[in-house]
């Protein structure tokens, strides 16, 4: 299940993920108090289990002006679940917010699209990233595409992802090749202590996975990355 909702604001801040990841958060807490709770605190802490859904945010015409983006037309916020209970309370909830208010920013909301999926019925398919797709190792350092190691680390993360959503994991091994990928950095809502924003290094672009095909299916509605509930890993079959 998959949807892109058409929003309008004057501007946008640089580090906007944070924002869509509040959006969120408030559309599941107007539908269901308790669903909130258990998906993002556990014991009273905040729950770092994966979550089953990707989202990404694409800016149309936009110029930047220091840390702000000022927006000259819409923006599209495309969300991925294949959680039924999930995406039925986002989607409620996204009915009932007209006007969402983030740190003086403003989003107006102006439609809501149903987007139909497409289904993968071979062993390897081609995706798009929509959000970048960042890699890290058992010592959380992000990994470089080149890095040895960074296919590798993919195949254990994709395992995770789908191990959360449906009780284990990976089918069959999977194979990652970059067709034409470019790396990007995303800086998050989260100033360290000198001032700077927690930078995120990532990569966007064009990739083949091969595999089981109910893996590759899964992975193509939940997303494929690290940080997936902060806007990073939304994939689209090409």
């Amino acid at each position: 299940m998959r949807i892109k909702c058409v929003l309008e604001t004057d501007c946008l801040p640089v580090a906007y993920n944070m924002m869509f990841v509040s959006l969120i958060k408030e559309c599941l807490k107007k539908i269901d108090e308790n669903y909130f709770n258990r998906l993002f605190y556990y014991q009273g802490k905040h729950n770092k289990k994966s979550k089953n859904y990707s989202f990404a945010v694409g800016l149309k015409n936009f110029e930047l002006d220091n840390e702000v983006f000022k927006i000259n037309d819409s923006i599209i916020f495309s969300l991925s679940s294949p959680d039924l209970e999930f995406f039925i309370n986002f989607y409620n909830g996204l009915l009932r917010t007209d006007i969402f208010n983030y740190k003086g920013y403003t989003l107006r909301r102006k439609r809501i699209v149903h987007v139909k999926e497409k289904y993968i019925t071979q062993q390897e398919a081609v995706f798009k990233t929509l959000s970048p797709i960042c890699i890290k190792d058992a010592e959380g350092r992000f990994l470089d595409l080149e890095d040895e190691k960074y296919s590798r680390e993919l195949g254990y993360l994709a395992d995770i992802i789908l191990k959360n959503f449906r009780g284990y994991g990976l089918k069959n091994e999977i194979y990652f090749e970059p067709i034409n990928m470019t790396k990007v950095v995303v800086k998050l809502d989260r100033q360290l202590e000198n001032g700077e924003y927690y930078k995120v290094n990532a990569y966007r672009g064009i990739f083949k996975l091969k595999g089981d095909v109910e893996d590759l299916n899964l992975l193509y509605q939940l997303g494929l990355s690290f940080r997936r509930g902060q806007g990073f890993g939304m994939l689209e079959v090409i």
